[in-house]
């Protein structure tokens, strides 16, 4: 064995986060490892990286003892760990990002030709259109996922682990990351692979290994599990079923809450959109479709160079997001670190941060009143810990999430429009269900309008009343959720479909856009 665990615990105080874990990870394998937010997988990584110093266990790289282990210890000892959240510098090209700390130099000189030409060759086999001399900060989310992945790839590790790597890319993407890793388990390497993506598990990975509270619940082969067996594993308390029960909206005869016609947004369309009160609407796209300048740009995030909008039945151009707030229409980002979450203040500031003049009595901030409106919030989130004191920092990633959709519940009647950025991602299937349920109860029981962006097909019918499918900036395809199924999307959404799929003309709206 490449790596092995065994008996890993740590505590803080008395919260036992790790309890006795034991894992194993083969050269040649990929090894899922699942579990829900908080289960303690962030703390294996942080222990395995030496971020985190175990209270109790062992740690053995090719039947080494790696004791006392520290960050440099452990890449000397061939750990390399891809981070959900990058560790990237935006300031610097995408080859000084893969060379950060091991340069290469020529007559007593970094080398940027030699660093070029290397960190193309590790960025072809994804297929992206990834420039080395190419500033970091000028790239999308998912080709950053990817540099990071390069970048772990340079140092040649004997043990490769992923902290949820697909979370920023899609469809397309993500498949091709996943070919990728099985070339490089043909070659040898022990890749431990963090997901709550089920179908990335029965894809690609040989083992999978489910840890909940801290403890190991599941051990086994990929080829001897079902799905339901792990999700009872990872959230016993969750069924399949409940995670994908379909959206009731309210029919064809309901209001419009948001109704836009002829909107050309930075190359993007002419398209048109509606959405009705108590509708749950899914815009659905690969990476670089446009889905996500289409929320921004309705949120007046980004100028809008053409269209006409209305909602309810008053014109509707925002020129800013506290515009477009003022008018019911709120946005939760789909970059929750960068964009919706300060990391640094409290669950409750989070929550309250739009909200602290509303709230304020006389100028100053009511403590009372502001725990209550978060009480309320926390619950109907199923928030955990639902506690206001602790950093936004110290929640998991789908807990963020809750926080970041709690921000605009807390303005009670004041939203009338949602709008959702890839809503679950990066988030395992218990706040994926704690969120699904929130957002069905907001359309059917009161009545608000709800539009999301997914790359993940299983999601967008699990979810969605209806389904625009996006293809290079322009709606191909409307479709309700009856009408499709998740093969269907793909091959609409990848320009494969064929007449035997019987794609319906696009009523609402085809436009034309430059290849993004």
């Amino acid at each position: 064995m490449t790596l092995a665990v065994h008996g890993l615990t740590k505590a803080y105080g008395t919260k036992r986060v790790l309890d006795g874990v034991d894992l194993t990870v083969a050269s040649g394998e990929i090894h899922a490892l699942l579990g829900p937010n908080g289960s303690g997988k962030s703390t294996l990584i942080g222990c395995l990286s030496g971020a985190v110093v175990p209270d109790a266990g062992t740690v053995h790289i090719a039947d080494q003892p790696l004791t006392d282990i520290t960050p440099r210890r452990a890449i000397e000892a061939g750990i390399a760990v891809i981070y959900q959240h990058f560790s990237l510098v935006d300031s610097l090209t995408v080859a000084e990002n893969i060379f950060l700390g091991s340069e290469q130099h020529a007559r007593g000189r970094v080398d940027q030709k030699s660093q070029a030409v290397e960190a193309a060759m590790l960025l072809e086999p994804f297929g992206r259109p990834i420039r080395p001399e190419s500033r970091l900060s000028d790239l999308r989310v998912g080709d950053r996922q990817l540099v990071e992945i390069a970048k772990a790839l340079h140092r040649h590790p004997r043990v490769l682990i992923l902290d949820e790597p697909t979370a920023a890319l899609g469809e397309q993407e993500a498949s091709q990351l996943g070919r990728f890793l099985k070339g490089l388990r043909a070659e040898g390497l022990a890749i431990l692979y963090v997901t709550h993506i089920l179908s990335e598990v029965f894809a690609i990975a040989d083992r999978a290994t489910v840890i909940r509270d801290g403890a190991v619940t599941l051990a086994s082969p990929v080829a001897k599990l079902d799905a339901a067996r792990v999700i009872a594993a990872i959230s016993p308390s969750t069924s399949s079923e409940a995670a994908r029960a379909p959206a009731i909206g309210r029919g064809d005869d309901a209001a419009t809450a948001l109704q836009v016609t002829g909107l050309v947004v930075d190359g993007i369309g002419p398209l048109d959109l509606s959405v009705n009160r108590g509708e749950i609407l899914a815009i659905f796209g690969l990476l670089g479709s446009g889905r996500t300048e289409i929320l921004e740009a309705l949120y007046g995030a980004r100028r809008i160079q053409a269209g006409r909008l209305t909602v309810g039945d008053r014109p509707y151009r925002p020129r800013s997001p506290s515009q477009a707030l003022g008018s019911g229409i709120a946005l939760v980002a789909g970059d929750r670190l960068r964009q919706s979450i300060l990391t640094k203040m409290s669950a409750l500031d989070n929550v309250l941060l739009p909200h602290f003049r509303s709230v304020a009595t006389f100028g100053f901030r009511p403590k009372r009143r502001e725990r209550q409106v978060f009480d309320s919030v926390a619950a109907r989130l199923s928030l955990k810990p639902p506690d206001p004191t602790p950093l936004a920092w110290a929640f998991s990633g789908g807990n963020q999430q809750k926080l970041a959709v709690g921000r605009w519940l807390a303005a009670g009647d004041g939203v009338d429009v949602f709008l959702l950025d890839e809503p679950t991602q990066g988030i395992d299937v218990g706040a994926r269900a704690d969120l699904y349920v929130l957002l069905r109860a907001l359309a059917r029981d009161e009545g608000k309008a709800i539009v999301f962006t997914s790359s993940d097909p299983e999601e967008t019918i699990a979810l969605a009343d209806r389904i625009m499918i996006l293809l290079r900036g322009r709606i191909i395809a409307v479709l309700t959720t009856a009408e499709c199924d998740e093969h269907r999307i793909l091959a609409i959404a990848h320009g494969t479909a064929d007449d035997g799929l019987g794609v319906p003309a696009a009523t609402e709206g085809r436009g034309h856009t430059d290849d993004r």
